[in-house]
């Protein structure tokens, strides 16, 4: 019978959801739970493997998952121990197997389709702490336009499904579309197509299809683009990404309807959504979120 590691964690578990306050396309602030990322990066005998991004359900196991499929252990018995600390958010796995050229092997990697798994390493964030984004005004009606443009779009995804789509886009003009199995080569295709042809981003808007995660914020805000826009949700660590840089972050977008977690205040709502009429009893909101003429 195998003997199971010893399991040790500094916190029994780490928060999963958030309640934050977003504004919706009639400009009233409704309170909406988002997923909590958390940052772990795993260890094995001492040696940095990878930041994985996770919810923290199961840590244990997802480490372990992890470097058994990528071919990093194989003993089940020969694990020691596997050590969560929350508190420096990393994981440890300390095994007798032979670890020996690690290093050599880290320094090939193939960075897999999954959307799921990310990595973020703390020189990232360094590079980004003198980044400033302008603020940049939308109208409603120019953004209702741009997802009437964009339905024209998504090729593969209306022929086969299970891919993601990326835009880089000026008002309602789509500059650069791209599809492809993963959200990340998505949105990294358009950062190299705007590196060669020595493109700014100040003045464009990012699309995508899938999550607002960290690393998502992250690529946009390297990209230099003020406002990231989703179709899909946004998460915690996302969220607030979105607001220690400067993003203009809009979730949930499609048809008429889109929320808004932050830089509402850089939303012209000029049309006030496709049943404005059906919304004129509502409550007066506050005067930062008025309709801006």
């Amino acid at each position: 019978m195998s003997q199971l590691p010893k399991i040790i964690k500094t916190k029994s578990a780490v928060k999963q959801t958030m309640s934050v306050e977003i504004m919706d396309e009639y400009g009233d602030l409704q309170t909406k739970e988002i997923a909590c990322e958390h940052p772990l990066t795993v260890y094995l005998n001492w040696i940095e493997i990878v930041t994985l991004m996770t919810l923290g359900e199961r840590p244990s196991a997802l480490v372990l998952g992890y470097l058994k499929n990528q071919g990093f252990i194989e003993d089940i018995d020969a694990i020691e121990s596997v050590i969560i600390d929350w508190d420096t958010n990393s994981a440890a796995v300390i095994t007798r197997e032979n670890t020996n050229g690690l290093e050599k092997k880290l320094e090939k990697k193939t960075v897999t389709s999954g959307c799921g798994q990310g990595t973020m390493f703390g020189n990232v964030m360094k590079k980004l702490e003198n980044v400033t984004l302008p603020q940049v005004q939308i109208k409603q009606s120019m953004l209702y336009g741009l997802l009437e443009a964009l339905t024209h779009h998504n090729e593969t995804y209306k022929a086969a499904g299970a891919v993601h789509g990326c835009a880089v886009c000026r008002n309602t003009e789509i500059l650069s579309f791209v599809e492809d199995v993963g959200r990340h080569n998505a949105v990294d295709t358009l950062a190299g197509e705007m590196w060669l042809k020595g493109e700014t981003g100040e003045d464009k808007i990012f699309y995508t299809t899938g999550r607002l995660t960290s690393e998502m914020v992250i690529k946009v805000a390297q990209m230099g683009i003020p406002v990231l826009l989703s179709r899909s949700g946004a998460t915690q660590m996302g969220y607030e990404l979105s607001q220690k840089l400067g993003i203009t972050m809009i979730a949930r977008a499609k048809g008429h309807r889109f929320q808004v977690y932050n830089g509402g205040q850089n939303l012209i709502l000029d049309v006030k959504g496709a049943n404005a009429s059906q919304q004129s009893n509502k409550t007066e909101q506050p005067s930062s979120y008025k309709e801006q003429n």
